[in-house]
């Protein structure tokens, strides 16, 4: 179950986008401001961002520049909505731009082509260290006899 964390100031918006992917079998977490689903995003590491752009405090801009300072959290694909025109220079920092109203159709797709592409592409290497040897090995065969 992939775990999403949704980003939004109109309450409305949020908890509706909440039932609609929860339906969808994925587990959400909701954040209201930009410093709140910076804090959630470290704590729970979501596989996916969707985030408004205009909001009180941390913006959705500034979210995505912060997200992209930790290593651990720079990998998530970012979906930013708005219903204004998102400035050219920072269209980086997110993966794809939905302008508002969303269509839910739309957000579904957009979030599953993302989700898809990010379990398919390479995984991270991870290190995990040989269990020490043991002491008590067993008895070769030739020695049995």
């Amino acid at each position: 179950m992939s775990t999403i964390l949704l980003v939004d100031d109109e309450v409305d918006s949020l908890w509706l986008f909440k039932l609609v992917l929860e339906e969808r079998g994925y587990h959400v977490i909701v954040a209201e401001d930009g410093n709140t689903a910076l804090a959630k995003a470290s704590r729970c590491l979501p596989d996916l961002i969707v985030t408004d752009w205009n909001m009180p405090g941390t913006d959705g801009v500034e979210l995505c520049q912060r997200l992209k300072c930790y290593p651990a959290l720079a990998q998530i694909p970012v979906v930013m909505s708005s219903g204004q025109t998102p400035p050219a220079e920072k269209s980086a920092l997110w993966n794809v731009f939905i302008s508002k109203p969303v269509e839910l159709d739309t957000l579904e797709s957009v979030i599953d082509s993302l989700l898809m592409r990010r379990l398919a592409g390479p995984r991270p290497e991870t290190h995990v260290p040989a269990p020490p040897a043991s002491r008590w090995l067993p008895i070769p065969r030739k020695l049995w006899a």
